[in-house]
């Protein structure tokens, strides 16, 4: 896995590999630096709705579990404020989605990401808007 240029700290990646909710639905970590996470998760039959389709909570989950990985790779505690995801194409069983999370602005206390959810044809299924509270100081240039 790519930790890209800026280096995330073994106790960090051994913090978020083992997070147990994302584990249990086979979220697989599969980029991470400061700012910047990707994700992928097969969508297995009982992740599904009552239409046959993706169950949008598992898409929210999938976009969440980017977000948290991507603002906690600083180093520092950061939780969730508030989260807002747009649906725009459904998924459906045996297809696997990535979740791409990037920083688009940080604060002292806040950051604002972007997720974006898409299918193995690069097609999007979710457009997801993520703001945390960091509740420890900032690392050093972050």
């Amino acid at each position: 896995m790519g930790r890209g240029k800026f280096e995330v700290s073994d106790a960090i990646m051994e913090k978020l590999q083992n997070d147990p909710f994302p584990r249990h639905l086979g979220v697989e970590l599969l980029e991470l630096r400061p700012g910047y996470a990707r994700v992928g998760m097969r969508v297995a039959e009982y992740m599904t709705n009552i239409h046959g389709l993706t169950h949008g909570g598992a898409v929210f989950t999938l976009a969440d579990v980017a977000l948290g990985n991507a603002c906690n790779a600083w180093g520092d505690d950061q939780v969730a404020m508030n989260a807002t995801i747009y649906y725009l194409k459904p998924s459906r069983p045996g297809e696997y989605l990535t979740a791409t999370a990037t920083a688009e602005n940080m604060t002292r206390k806040t950051g604002l990401y972007r997720i974006a959810v898409v299918n193995e044809s690069g097609q999007q299924v979710a457009l997801f808007d993520g703001l945390v509270y960091r509740k420890s100081p900032p690392s050093p240039g972050a």
